[in-house]
């Protein structure tokens, strides 16, 4: 029997939960992050009526969760072609393992790993689908000075030579 809800958010979900969005190959993204992130379903994806398509699907990946599906006909949203709106921030215990491992199941290298003025070691790689995907490691705590001094360096090697 359906009894109320104890709280306005489900289990297991945050007040911002990202949806990622694909054309029709919803399913194969599911299996691909499995094998490239390790991610987990939460629950069988919920398919269209003549089983064809993804209208839902929950992944969990460390203490996040993901949700996706196909794009709906006639609907706003797509996959990306070329380009993304959004990208997704993946904090790993190790990135550097974690990158190898996403680009070795099919992830495009688009930032090699690298220890970032803020802290973070990150490297970011692209899907098969279109989605962005920085894989980072908090490493160092910095000051407030010493994040700004690392700022001025990244932005000054920025700077095109004169």
């Amino acid at each position: 029997m359906a009894t109320p809800a104890e709280s306005h958010i489900p289990d297991g979900l945050r007040t911002i939960t990202p949806q990622l969005i694909f054309d029709g190959d919803c399913a194969a993204a599911v299996a691909f992050y499995q094998k490239a992130f390790g991610a987990t379903l939460c629950g069988p994806p919920v398919t269209g009526p003549d089983g064809q398509g993804v209208i839902h699907a929950l992944l969990q990946i460390g203490d996040s969760r993901l949700m996706m599906n196909d794009a709906w006909p006639g609907g706003w949203e797509h996959g990306p072609v070329e380009g993304a709106t959004a990208g997704l921030f993946l904090y790993v215990e190790d990135c550097d393992a974690a990158y190898a491992k996403a680009v070795a199941a099919g992830c495009e290298a688009m930032f090699p790993v690298s220890d970032m003025f803020w802290g973070d070691r990150t490297g970011k790689v692209k899907d098969p689908f279109g989605h962005c995907w920085v894989l980072a490691t908090y490493k160092t705590v910095y000051t407030p000075e010493e994040i700004a001094a690392g700022q001025k360096a990244w932005m000054d090697s920025m700077k095109p030579a004169q």
